[in-house]
């Protein structure tokens, strides 16, 4: 039966000269997984308890390997059909750039731009040619 121990909360009643005794708890199910300041972390369903009772554990405190590998291959599986989907997409929606072309896109390449402004250049400040245009970028 997959397990973990959690510390059991001190004794409100006035216990406190006692050591604190860990307990072991069932894990139901992984939810989810995480990596906090360079430790993973597994989001854990308790068996017994309810949702409101779902806690992160490291995975070091965790005696379930069965499960976590279980976890693992479901989530592989997942990622590769979301990539699949998205490239699905798009090879889609790369069909027609032309009809990507937005109303916004067409207003913007109307408005004056550079000199035409009639701002005077202060100076340049950086260039390029990735575009296979010479373009300043400037200080107006």
């Amino acid at each position: 039966m997959p397990k973990s121990k959690k510390d059991a909360s001190p004794n409100p009643a006035g216990a406190g000269d006692e050591e604190e005794e860990e307990e072991e708890y069932s894990v139901e199910k992984i939810l989810d997984k995480r990596i906090k300041n360079g430790k993973v972390e597994y989001y854990l369903k308790w068996k017994g308890y309810g949702d409101e009772d779902n806690t992160w554990e490291p995975e070091s405190h965790l005696e379930c390997p069965e499960m976590i590998s279980e976890f693992e291959e479901k989530r592989k599986k997942e990622d590769a059909k979301k990539k699949e989907e998205q490239r699905k997409r798009k090879s889609v929606a790369g069909d027609d750039p032309a009809k990507k072309k937005t109303k916004k896109a067409v207003e913007e390449d109307s408005r004056p731009r550079g000199f035409d402004r009639g701002l005077e250049a202060e100076r340049i400040i950086g260039a390029t040619d990735s575009s296979g245009e010479l373009m300043f970028l400037m200080k107006w």
